[in-house]
C-alpha cells in the first residue's frame, strides 16, 4: 500500500460550522413584520421559510444562477413566499420587508462565531495546515466573514454561487482542490451536512470530518461514519487530525 499523503489542506463548510444566526430565522422575520406593523407569529415564519427554502431550492437549484435569477432575487423571492406560506398575501407590503431581511442577514452582526471556531482556526494555521471555504453560500459571505474576523484565516473563500456548483457536487471540491493545487488525498473537508460536507468530500477522494451539535446524531449516520471522523465540537478537530497522522505514519 502506498504512502498516505500528509494533510496540507482543510476547506470548511461555513453555516453552522463556523458560524451560526444569532436568532432564528422566524424570529428576525417576525421582528422586521412588527417593525412594519405587521404581526405574523415567529413559529408561523420559522415553519413557512423552511417550506419555501425547500422548495426554491429543487426548483431553483444554486439560487437559480442557470435560470437567469441572481442570488438576492432568489432570497427575496423566498422572504415573499415565507410570508405567503404563513398567511401574508400582500406582496407590496412584504417587499420592503424582503429588502430589509436581504441587507440585514448581510451583516457581519447578524451572525455569531460558534465556540472554538477561531481558536481551532488559528491552531490549524499554526501547523502550517492552509485553511480555504467551500461553502453553497452567496456572495455576501467574504464581508461577512471580514466583519467576524474570520476572513484573514483562509487562503480563499469559493462559494457556491461563484463556483456555479453547489455542494456535494463534486466540482465545487475540484475547483477547490485546483485553486490550491493540492491532491484530493492531502486534504480534509469539515462540515455539519453528512450529505454536502462528509459524502461530497469524500466522493472526490479527500479526507472529511463531520461536524455535530447537541442533538442528537440519526442512528444511519453515526454507524456510517467512523467514530473518529465525529466531531462534537470544533476543539476535536486537532486531535482527530494527530489520530489521521498518526495512522498514516503507520502505513
Amino acid at each position: 500500500m502506498g504512502r498516505r499523503l500528509p494533510i496540507r489542506l482543510l476547506t470548511w463548510d461555513v453555516k453552522d460550522t463556523l458560524l451560526r444566526l444569532r436568532h432564528p430565522v422566524g424570529e428576525e422575520y417576525a421582528a422586521k413584520a412588527r417593525a412594519r406593523g405587521l404581526e405574523v407569529e415567529a413559529a408561523a415564519l420559522g415553519q413557512a421559510f423552511r417550506q419555501a427554502y425547500r422548495t426554491q431550492s429543487h426548483s431553483f437549484p444554486n439560487y437559480g444562477l442557470s435560470q437567469g435569477l441572481t442570488s438576492r432575487r432568489w432570497w427575496l423571492d423566498v422572504v415573499l413566499q415565507t410570508f405567503y406560506l404563513a398567511g401574508v398575501r400582500d406582496a407590496q407590503a412584504v417587499a420592503p420587508i424582503a429588502d430589509q431581511l436581504y441587507e440585514d442577514f448581510s451583516k457581519p452582526c447578524t451572525w455569531q462565531v460558534l465556540e472554538g471556531a477561531e481558536a481551532t482556526l488559528r491552531g490549524c494555521r499554526k501547523r502550517g495546515l492552509r485553511l480555504a471555504v467551500v461553502s453553497n453560500f452567496d456572495r455576501r459571505l467574504e464581508d461577512i466573514l471580514m466583519g467576524l474576523g474570520l476572513r484573514e484565516h483562509f487562503d480563499f473563500v469559493l462559494t457556491s454561487e461563484a463556483a456555479g456548483w453547489p455542494k456535494p457536487d463534486p466540482r465545487i471540491f475540484h475547483e477547490a482542490l485546483r485553486l490550491a493545487q493540492v491532491e484530493p488525498a492531502g486534504a480534509a473537508h469539515i462540515g455539519d451536512s453528512y450529505l454536502c460536507d462528509y459524502k461530497g468530500a469524500q466522493g472526490v477522494g479527500m479526507h472529511s470530518f463531520l461536524v455535530f451539535g447537541p442533538e442528537p446524531l440519526d442512528s444511519a449516520i453515526k454507524c456510517s461514519v467512523p467514530q473518529e471522523r465525529l466531531l462534537p465540537s470544533l476543539s476535536h478537530l486537532l486531535p482527530a487530525l494527530d489520530r489521521l497522522e498518526g495512522s498514516a505514519l503507520e502505513l
